[in-house]
């Protein structure tokens, strides 16, 4: 059987430090934030499931197709040793990378990196009966605060998927690319999954869909504000938004008030105002093109190496080398 191990650098105690941080600093703002990963307890993480299979929600699709095309030119290319997951879950599509890399003959390790331990022993498990000979090491880590704990055995090929970047600011979005590049030697390589920039009228209702389902993962956040920091929200006193900036190139997901409110957080002594028809930010979600995606890289210290997207063009994955 596979050699299997868990590092841990963040506790149930270091989320909710953090969780109370954020809390304090996004709803004392003007306008009020929160930071999306948040939505991810149990009952959130079983709601983004459901959203990958809702028909408006092209993204997880898209970003299966391309990898189900392409992972055989990733493994060539790389020649990677150890693959690297940021924001791994349960790896449901890494599995096409790691079938690439083994029958390329080059893989000796996978290294998923998740906040959740639970989610990433139950993937584990899977993974240990699906690659009996693979050496898996799993970190539960954040991986912007704790990237140093990348392992650096063999020739590595960071995966980020999902187009998570998207979720960074671009003052965001820079450090965190020249970190991740800071832990890579020449001639590594990054694997990036980035949504497109498109008509809003596709874009919109993948954040927004019919059957709502959006809306109530949305709303869910305030779920586990009222459970971990013994909060009064109402979930069903806010409306569910989902807004296209052009400017900004962004999809705005916020929840809106709709009626005057007191809220009360009693886990941080906090009381908090709303008025009618005022917004919380829960997420942002950029869209990318090209050639701005590629001079970001470029300005973090990578080279496209090679960049494919979707047959609809909606989505893309960027084969990226540090230089």
């Amino acid at each position: 059987m596979t050699d299997v191990d868990l590092e841990i650098h963040l506790t149930d105690a270091d989320l909710a430090a953090g969780l109370r941080e954020d809390a304090r600093r996004g709803l004392t703002a003007s306008p009020k934030w929160l930071p999306p990963k948040y939505f991810y307890d149990a009952r959130g993480s079983e709601l983004f499931e459901e959203i990958t299979r809702l028909p408006e929600y092209y993204p997880t699709r898209a970003e299966r197709e391309i990898l189900a095309e392409r992972a055989g030119a990733v493994a060539r290319i790389t020649g990677a040793k150890t693959l690297i997951e940021l924001g791994s879950g349960s790896s449901e599509k890494t599995r096409l990378l790691l079938d690439a890399l083994r029958e390329h003959g080059t893989l000796g390790s996978f290294t998923p990196l998740d906040v959740s331990g639970a989610a990433l022993r139950h993937a584990l498990a899977d993974l240990r009966r699906e690659y009996p000979d693979l050496h898996l090491h799993g970190i539960v880590a954040d991986f912007v605060r704790h990237l140093e704990v990348l392992p650096e055995a063999g020739t590595r090929l960071v995966a980020f998927l999902g187009g998570t970047i998207g979720n960074f600011t671009p003052a965001e979005r820079a450090p965190f690319l020249a970190a991740l590049r800071a832990r890579l030697a020449t001639g590594e390589f990054l694997l990036l999954g980035a949504d497109l920039v498109k008509d809003p009228a596709v874009l919109v209702p993948a954040y927004d869909d019919a059957a709502g389902v959006t809306a109530e993962f949305n709303r869910n956040v305030l779920h586990v504000l009222n459970r971990e920091l013994d909060a009064d929200f109402d979930p069903d006193a806010f409306a569910h938004v989902a807004v296209w900036d052009a400017e900004h190139e962004w999809i705005e997901m916020r929840l809106r008030a709709l009626a005057p409110m007191t809220v009360r957080l009693r886990a941080l002594d906090l009381e908090i105002t709303f008025a009618d028809g005022e917004e919380l930010r829960t997420e942002v979600s950029a869209k990318f093109r090209r050639e701005g995606l590629a001079a970001e890289l470029a300005a973090a210290g990578f080279a496209v190496r090679d960049w494919w997207t979707d047959e609809g063009a909606r989505f893309s994955v960027t084969l990226a080398a540090a230089v």
